[in-house]
């Protein structure tokens, strides 16, 4: 649209330099028409004079040499009027094409505007795709980070379970253990109960363990000792009774 009214604008302005070469052409006819009724109103005195001179004989003479006269004077003055009209019109043309030069230097103006704007719109369309491509690797971050947020989610849930399991086996190895008989028992439960406030229960069981086996192997040689002295103190011959 700014090329398009600059083009008007040249346009414009070219119609204004062809209104002032017609109105210069037409000062020139007025100047013409201007000179030939100065002249016509001199011959018509020169007429009226040798009228006069005439006498009677040239007195219709006269009377055309007034009415010629007259006319060059309304020519003359119709002239001056066209003259002063055209000079109007000149300025007018004149005050136009400024006003067109005017507003090419505008457009030309808005169109330099126009362009810059469009630099800056390109920039900006650059750095939004910058933001966009950055964006984008936010985003596969975020994602990765999601992934990787569900693969330790997934571990711990892992993990929990084979706690649980762990938790449970070690419960079903108390139980068995206490389901057993041997000797110590008794110990291997009150140590148990000991520690029952620990707030890790696979410490506990493995404490136990640990505790259980000085102490199974240190009853078992007592008791052996002790069948030992009670087969010494025993009375009877038979060994089977004894035993």
């Amino acid at each position: 649209s700014v090329t398009r009214g600059q083009e008007l604008a040249l346009n414009t302005t070219k119609s204004m330099e062809d209104i002032n070469a017609q109105v210069d052409a037409i000062n020139e006819a007025i100047t013409v028409i201007d000179q030939i009724a100065f002249q016509t109103n001199i011959l018509s005195l020169n007429a009226a004079v040798e009228a006069a001179t005439a006498g009677e004989a040239g007195r219709g003479f006269a009377v055309v040499a007034q009415e010629v006269r007259n006319l060059a004077s309304r020519s003359a003055e119709a002239a001056n009027e066209i003259k002063h009209i055209v000079e109007q019109a000149t300025l007018k043309a004149n005050e136009g094409k400024q006003v067109a030069t005017q507003m090419i230097e505008g457009y030309k103006a808005l169109n330099d505007n126009i362009s810059n704007t469009l630099e800056l719109i390109t920039e900006v369309s650059a750095a939004s795709k910058e933001q966009q491509s950055g964006i984008e690797q936010i985003n596969d971050a975020v994602t990765l980070l999601d992934q990787q947020t569900q693969k330790n989610a997934s571990i711990a849930n892992q993990t929990q379970e084979i706690a649980n399991e762990t938790n449970l086996l070690a419960d079903g190895i108390v139980k068995d253990a206490n389901a057993k008989e041997f000797n110590g028992k008794n110990n291997v439960q009150s140590s148990k109960k000991d520690k029952s406030k620990d707030e890790f229960g696979y410490e506990k069981v493995q404490r136990t363990a640990k505790k259980v086996e000085p102490t199974f192997e240190h009853k078992p040689t007592k008791a052996h000792k002790e069948e030992k002295v009670f087969a010494s103190k025993s009375s009877s011959d038979d060994e089977w009774e004894s035993f």
